[in-house]
């Protein structure tokens, strides 16, 4: 089981979550894909408005395009550890296959007339999220740094693939 992060929590309705420069592995194409997961997350709180029609309106229209984003950021990350040889990519892989599997039986099953309200699900996609930036990404990112070396543009290069920045 993937050990909980605590996510900082903004009083306002616009950042429920905070990127926090802790997040950051450092490579920049990552990074912002991580950031525009909490900014899913983010939306799905601010539309969480306890009616329940609101709501599933909403979910159904955004669920796929959530989906759709993931399994893009997922396939940026197996490129890399594919192109670097990581010797924890299928487990990686395997992490992220169980996520994707989750969030659409959650879907099918809300569809389907399961009850399920955007901010139990909210909670849900930051926790998984911010927790596999913490455990499982700091492992691949810290297996980049060893073998990488940093330009004089600031990019890392890596011999067998080069990450872009």
């Amino acid at each position: 089981m993937i050990s909980k992060v605590p996510a900082v929590i903004s009083q306002n309705n616009k950042d429920h979550v905070k990127w926090s420069d802790s997040y950051a592995l450092g490579i920049k194409i990552i990074d912002d894909q991580h950031k525009a997961l909490i900014d899913i997350v983010n939306d799905l709180f601010n539309h969480a408005t306890g009616r329940e029609w609101e709501e599933h309106e909403y979910f159904k229209d955004v669920i796929k395009q959530a989906v759709d984003y993931v399994k893009f950021h997922f396939a940026t990350e197996e490129k890399i550890m594919i192109s670097t040889k990581y010797k924890g990519y299928e487990a990686h892989k395997k992490n992220h296959e169980e996520f994707i599997l989750q969030v659409v039986k959650t879907a099918k099953d809300y569809e389907s007339g399961k009850r399920l309200t955007l901010t139990s699900f909210g909670y849900f996609l930051k926790d998984w999220v911010l927790s596999h930036i913490a455990v499982m990404d700091k492992k691949y990112c810290e297996y980049f740094k060893s073998i990488a070396t940093v330009k004089a543009d600031g990019k890392l290069h890596i011999s067998l693939a080069e990450i872009p920045q």
